[in-house]
């Protein structure tokens, strides 16, 4: 889309019911992920979760994107294609999704360590997650995208981790990809002001190396450029007076996660 769309308080509440569908999608593979499943075997379970529920995926053939999920392992940064493959010991799953409930959209992405991770791993998991929720607390009317860039670019700067350039969160509600564009680094005041009504998805991507990235020959699956560990997050706010709106946490998936 080429202009922002600022959202009514009844659309609004449309798409945080859309993103309860994702959210308990989410948790339903928290519960089921573990070494010995296939990815494919994610996505079928996307599929058939979001029809029970009223939805559609939204990510199924948006721009010929053949799948309900994007799954990423290990060292592929987004976009990666559900398939036969194994989820082992140690791996890191991303798994980001998308709901068309009636016509209102979410989007949401967690980064899934599998079993017993390295500890290097694990700090990617927890400095991404974390510097999530430093941008999410720049998400207030009165504010600019560059308050969340930089907010998240200072949280990640003394781990040496590479931020990726390449991909930005974005508007979201309408349609799965609206305006403003919002990147994960920046410069506070900068960048377009934050309306109320406004619905973004905040998403950094970041690698345990170098920020390059390469794009691979199916068109969609971007891979880190040095074979290293890559980690993303993905939250959608409403941007309100005071205080952020967030449509879609991770407290559930947790919750199932830390009793495994």
């Amino acid at each position: 889309m080429s202009k922002v769309i600022l959202k009514t308080e009844e659309q609004i509440e449309q798409i945080r019911e859309s993103a309860k569908v994702l959210s308990n999608l989410l948790v339903e593979v928290a519960k089921v992920i573990k070494p010995g499943i296939t990815t494919l075997s994610l996505d079928k379970l996307a599929y058939e979760f979001i029809h029970d529920h009223g939805g559609t995926p939204a990510f199924l053939n948006y721009q010929g994107f053949p799948y309900s999920l994007c799954i990423s392992v290990n060292d592929q940064v987004v976009h990666g294609f559900p398939s036969e493959y194994v989820i082992k010991d140690g791996d890191l799953v991303s798994v980001d999704g998308g709901v068309n409930l009636d016509g209102f959209i979410s989007d949401s992405a967690y980064t899934f360590g599998v079993g017993e991770i390295s500890k290097e791993a694990q700090l990617l998991l927890d400095v991404t997650k974390a510097s999530l929720q430093k941008g999410l607390e720049q998400a207030v009317a009165g504010k600019r995208v560059g308050d969340i860039s930089s907010a998240i670019q200072e949280y990640i700067r003394p781990y040496n981790f590479g931020i990726v350039r390449e991909l930005v969160g974005h508007g979201v509600g309408l349609h799965l990809h609206e305006k403003p564009e919002v990147p994960n680094y920046g410069k506070r005041g900068s960048g377009p002001k934050l309306e109320p009504g406004l619905v973004i998805c905040i998403e950094p991507m970041i690698n345990a190396g170098k920020a390059g990235v390469k794009f691979w020959d199916d068109g969609w699956t971007v891979s880190t450029i040095d074979g290293k560990l890559s980690a993303h997050f993905e939250q959608m706010v409403a941007i309100r007076k005071g205080s952020p709106d967030v449509l879609l946490n991770f407290d559930e998936i947790e919750k199932v996660l830390n009793k495994k």
